[in-house]
C-alpha cells in the first residue's frame, strides 16, 4: 500500500521496477474489463456497458417468461433465481441486480473482473455455456 500512496522517487533504484509492475497491473485490468464486456455482449440476451473505472461489470439480462414464472413460484426475484442457478451449476457467484434497486421489469447482475486472466477466461466460458443452457431450459 505504501507504494501506491508514496511511489518510489523517479531517481530511486526501484522506480523502473515499480513502473513496470504498475503498467502490467493496469494492462491486465484493461484486458479483463474488455474480455468481460465483449463476452457478455456476444451472448444473446445480455447487454453490458464498457467496464471503466470499476472492478466489476453490471450487465442487463433478458430472462424468458418461464424463468420469471418459476422464480415467482419459488417466491424469488427473477434475477436472484438466475444468479442462484448460475452459482449452483457453475460455482460462479454474481450479485443479483435487485439488491441494487434496479428499475422494475429489468434484470441485471454484478460480477467482478478481478480473477486472474486465465481464471476469468474460464469463468466467462462457463458463464456462456450456462446462459445458453438456462435459456434453452426456460424458453
Amino acid at each position: 500500500l505504501d507504494c501506491i500512496v508514496k511511489p518510489p522517487d523517479v531517481n530511486g533504484e526501484s522506480y523502473e521496477r515499480y513502473q513496470t509492475e504498475k503498467s502490467n497491473v493496469l494492462a491486465s485490468l484493461k484486458y479483463r474489463a474488455k474480455l468481460v464486456a465483449d463476452t457478455f455482449n456476444m451472448i444473446p440476451g445480455i447487454k453490458s456497458n464498457k467496464v471503466a473505472g470499476a472492478m466489476y461489470a453490471f450487465p442487463q439480462i433478458d430472462l424468458p417468461k418461464k424463468a420469471k414464472e418459476k422464480a415467482a413460484e419459488l417466491g424469488q426475484k427473477a434475477d436472484f433465481f438466475y444468479a442462484m442457478n448460475l452459482l449452483e451449476t457453475t460455482g460462479i457467484c454474481v450479485v443479483p441486480g435487485s439488491g441494487f434497486g434496479q428499475i422494475p421489469g429489468t434484470y441485471h447482475f454484478r460480477t467482478t473482473i478481478l480473477p486472474q486472466n486465465e481464471k476469468l477466461e474460464l469463468m466467462m466460458k462457463k458463464f456462456k455455456d450456462f446462459h445458453q443452457n438456462f435459456m434453452e431450459q426456460y424458453s
